[in-house]
């Protein structure tokens, strides 16, 4: 497991909202989805995770266990304030970013999947979101509040394809498997 990075995580918090300000959509659970994303495919495209936060199964779905100290921190440093807006029937919390996040501590790939993953839930709202994560193979295995293994991205809820398990079973009797 990738140790946690206090300062890619809060800098990583910083771009994300920057980014994701002019999205309505965006609150304290689409942040937490879109960390949760992006530290999993980094993981899986990269071999390590953006920030090395640990993510726990919670009832809207995976959240960094680091991300209230860490929220704090910031607020405290005037880094970023929170908005509190109507949304819907509740209150969305919003991260206001009060500086632009220092890019030069990211590799770029790094920010390349920040930033896909950004556009791919940009149009979800926190619930659709929430649900989504809620197909994650490694948050369905998770007991409430356990952490989420990052090797859990390797896993794929789509069905393994015919052909591809024939391959497999041939290799693996080839191979002194099976």
């Amino acid at each position: 497991m990738d140790s946690f990075d206090e300062t890619k995580f809060r800098e990583l918090v910083l771009y994300i909202s920057d980014k994701s300000a002019e999205d309505p959509r965006f609150g304290a659970v689409k942040l937490n989805k879109i960390l949760y994303y992006s530290d999993f495919e980094a993981y899986r495209r990269l071999g390590s995770s953006i920030s090395g936060a640990t993510y726990r199964k919670l009832s809207e779905g995976p959240a960094p266990l680091e991300m209230l100290p860490q929220r704090q921190v910031l607020l405290d440093s005037g880094d970023v304030s929170m908005e509190h807006r109507p949304y819907f029937a509740g209150v969305q919390q919003r991260v206001v970013p009060q500086r632009k996040a220092n890019t030069a501590i990211f590799a770029p790939a790094e920010l390349a999947i920040v930033d896909e993953t950004i556009e791919a839930l940009w149009h979800m709202t926190a619930r659709e979101v929430s649900d989504f994560s809620h197909r994650e193979l490694g948050w369905l295995a998770a007991a409430h509040g356990e952490a989420i293994p990052y090797d859990t991205a390797w896993l794929s809820p789509e069905p393994v394809p015919q052909e591809v398990e024939e391959y497999a079973f041939t290799v693996a009797e080839n191979h002194g498997g099976a």
